[in-house]
């Protein structure tokens, strides 16, 4: 397998030694040529002062002064490490200071000149820990002497020399290619790749999952070696895999499916019963998929090097090979291990009164689709069993009860435009979003109660594990944010030394959702909201107004989840059951019960320390790979709307105005899609793009932060927040996803142009992820 330096040192926590033997092991190394490899790296290491080495052994050494982080650059050749610590200041690197860095590497840097109120800090780049860019979209150029391949990125400032490998690059000439690094700049020589595919002429004739996956290095394939260990999976349950496991076969258990192409991937499934006291007893039941991946084998190491399944459109990328889904999926006349929260409600109040989480053995009786599950909801089902219908009217009223509950400690509900949350739960914003399906609602309650149960139970029993973390939004922001709301009629205050509340901000909610601009409202307070992130540290998570929560319902598809199913078991197995041999009474770790009766540490402090170090292994890349997922999903989006944008120009538009810069403003859209153009044509498409104010040929505007609007100097036209507009698609530039729009007065003509004429510049809008960090001046007064 291949290693970067970053998952080598990744392996040093705690300043502990660590023997040669474990990093092959953690790392893969199973042939002479990685084992040289990590040799080597060992080697420059040590003589670098990064490690040091001990009867055999490797330590850590921490240097004052040196950072981890992550280089962000621009096209105008302005670089910034960016560190992982919120809070932290971007440390300025100077083309010179590079090492030959690029756009996307996470490095080690050295501070040099410490920031002051006007500057920041300085650096420099003291070692490359992992690059961002194994292969990239490039322009193919004939050179004296051979062929070059010219990023599309901008923000990659170099050409590669390419090896032809047999193939007939002066056919290629100023197409567009799939580039694989083969050698990265060393000294003063050039970045070497070979061409894997040729693309296309142009952006706009290759497909747009070929663009996203090349661009982001997203494998559409396993190698031969994983699938083969996937293929080496047991077919079937022994005596042996049921030992320990609660033999939940004899309830009836049902699944219920989106229709997309993972229709072979379940991971959840439900249960229902009365109890003796006639309460409800939830089983909510998730793929143990922890049994058949196990840690640093071939598939563990796969499913933490892909992070997470990705979804652009059609196609699914799998975190883990169909073979593993298939022996994991919980599908229909089959028994499946799994981990089942076995969750008792109360009859009268919906109120969780308990709840235990068990290894278990569980058969599928019945496998809905989300369409026939919401056919039955709606009284419209007329095949299915009394049973099938009988339980599923029974969860959506459960869910509601839990749903209640959630919004009652304040946990978030924002009404955006929906979006096809493949896992069920906060998403990407850290909050639920508004959906009108009963059969997601009902998925996404029990789905949120799961994660919640989880994390409360490791919290109360003292274990390790990987969080999920939302802070507080700054009070800064939010004051700004109700500065905006008061110009759109909303008047609200929040005291700005007060500590914020997620019930403060459910009051934002039902205020804005009485206003005409509740969009505009809604994004300005999306805006305000800190990214989730993944974290070894306990915290709060704002959204979900819960002090921790973890992520475990998705193991199939996400690698946090997977960890935690480990960590669980690693709890039943290890954890102590009683304070001393010596007392006879035991509690039961695997029930809600135990979280009162406990007073001691339950994981043996060596196996604590364990479980804490790998976690910390892993964490920086579990969050790097959310990111770059997400921007892989976010681009491709973008791509479609750029596509379908381009045979809508000459039209106009109603919009929304959702920001004002002074530079221009920013306009939502709603553009009517056809069956053809997407696979929800009654829902319109949203597309949030930016009018520059070099197209106002009307007037000279003015920028006024307070009232977020321009403003005309001679006519005193404006354009506000939350204004409605009407605009008019100019150009579309396809791969940078930018269009061009313009303003249309009421007489249907574009402001500015005469008969004729020809209205000069144009303004951008930005569809996608990729605008780029320009704005990055380094200094004011910079030479």
């Amino acid at each position: 397998m291949e290693f970067s330096i970053a998952t080598l040192l990744a392996n040093f926590t705690d300043d502990k030694l660590v023997a040669r033997k474990v990093l092959e092991k953690k790392l893969g190394c199973e042939d002479e040529d990685n084992l040289e490899k990590l040799h080597i790296a060992l080697e420059v290491l040590e003589k670098i002062g990064l490690l040091v080495k001990e009867r055999g052994k490797y330590r850590r050494i921490s240097e004052e002064g040196v950072i981890e982080a992550k280089l962000r650059c621009s096209s105008k050749g302005f670089c910034f490490a960016i560190q992982d610590v919120e809070g932290a200041e971007d440390i300025y690197i100077r083309e010179s200071h590079l090492s030959n860095a690029w756009n996307g590497d996470r490095v080690l840097v050295r501070v040099l000149k410490e920031g002051s109120r006007r500057r920041s800090p300085e650096g420099e780049v003291k070692l490359i820990l992992e690059r961002a860019n194994h292969t990239l979209l490039a322009r193919i150029k004939q050179v004296e002497g051979g062929f070059r391949a010219v990023p599309l990125d901008d923000r990659l400032l170099f050409e590669l020399k390419l090896l032809a490998n047999g193939m007939r690059l002066d056919e290629a000439l100023d197409h567009l290619a799939h580039v694989e690094v083969l050698r990265y700049p060393l000294a003063q020589y050039p970045p070497v790749g070979r061409v894997v595919q040729i693309l296309g002429s142009d952006a706009e004739a290759a497909a747009d999952i070929d663009l996203v996956t090349c661009k982001h290095d997203l494998s559409r394939t396993f190698s031969e070696s994983i699938l083969e260990a996937a293929a080496k999976l047991p077919k079937r349950l022994l005596k042996a895999d049921l030992k320990n496991k609660l033999d939940l076969r004899n309830l009836f258990t049902i699944t219920i499916t989106e229709v997309n192409n993972d229709t072979k991937l379940v991971e959840n499934a439900f249960s229902l019963e009365r109890t003796v006291a006639g309460n409800w007893q939830l089983g909510f039941h998730v793929a143990d998929v922890s049994h058949y991946v196990q840690p640093d084998e071939p598939l563990d190491r796969e499913s933490i090097k892909r992070g997470r399944s990705v979804y652009l459109g059609d196609l699914v990328l799998p975190m883990l090979p169909d073979a593993v889904a298939e022996r994991c999926s919980l599908v229909p006349k089959s028994d499946r291990l799994a981990l089942s929260f076995l969750i008792t409600f109360s009859a009268q109040s919906g109120e969780v009164l308990e709840w235990e989480i068990q290894p278990s053995v569980i058969h599928v009786d019945t496998a809905l689709s989300k369409q026939q599950a919401e056919a039955i909801l709606q009284g419209e089902a007329r095949k299915e069993s009394p049973e099938v219908i009988e339980l599923l009217h029974n969860l959506l009223s459960i869910s509601k009860s839990v749903k209640q509950a959630r919004l009652s400690r304040g946990s978030l509900q924002l009404n955006l435009p929906s979006t096809q949350n493949p896992y069920f739960d906060e998403g990407i914003l850290g909050a639920v979003v508004v959906n009108d399906s009963p059969v997601r609602s009902l998925f996404t309650e029990f789905v949120l109660l799961a994660n919640q149960l989880m994390a409360n139970h490791l919290s109360a029993l003292g274990v390790p594990a990987i969080w999920r973390t939302q802070g507080t939004p700054d009070a800064e922001d939010v004051q700004e944010m109700l500065k905006l709301a008061i110009n759109l009629g909303v008047e609200l205050a929040i005291e700005p030394d007060v500590d914020i509340e997620p019930l403060d901000y459910q009051q934002l909610t039902r205020a804005f959702a009485e206003s005409p601009s509740e969009q505009v409202l809604t994004y300005l307070l999306q805006d305000t909201l800190k990214p989730a992130v993944y974290s070894t540290t306990k915290g709060n998570h704002f959204g979900l107004a819960l002090s921790q929560y973890i992520h475990c319902t998705a193991p199939l598809r996400r690698y946090p989840d997977l960890l935690m199913q480990r960590v669980y078991y690693q709890l039943l197995e290890h954890g102590r059951d009683r304070r001393t041999t010596r007392v006879k009474e035991r509690v039961n770790l695997r029930h809600s019960s135990s979280h009162e009766e406990i007073n001691w540490n339950v994981l043996p402090p060596e196996l604590q320390q364990e479980l804490q170090s790998d976690l910390t292994r892993v964490i920086t890349q579990i969050n790097d790979r959310e990111k770059e997922v997400q921007e892989a999903e976010a681009d491709l989006a973008g791509l479609q709307k750029a596509q379908l944008m381009k045979q809508r120009i000459g039209q106009v538009f109603q919009g929304v105005i959702t920001g004002v810069q002074s530079y221009g403003f920013f306009v939502e859209i709603e553009v009517p899609a056809t069956e053809l153009e997407t696979k929800n044509p009654g829902v319109p498409l949203r597309v949030e793009g930016l009018v520059h104010v070099s197209s106002l040929k009307d007037d000279w505007y003015e920028y006024r932060a307070r009232q977020q609007a321009l403003f005309g100097r001679k006519n005193r036209a404006s354009y506000r927040l939350g204004d409605r507009v009407a605009v008019q698609v100019k150009s579309v530039d396809y791969y940078r996803q930018q269009i061009d729009l313009v303003t249309v007065g009421s007489d249907g003509m574009v402001k500015g142009l005469s008969i004729g004429g020809v209205n000069g510049d144009s303004a951008d809008i930005y569809l996608g992820n990729d605008l780029e960090s320009d704005d990055l001046e380094p200094y004011a007064d910079d030479e």
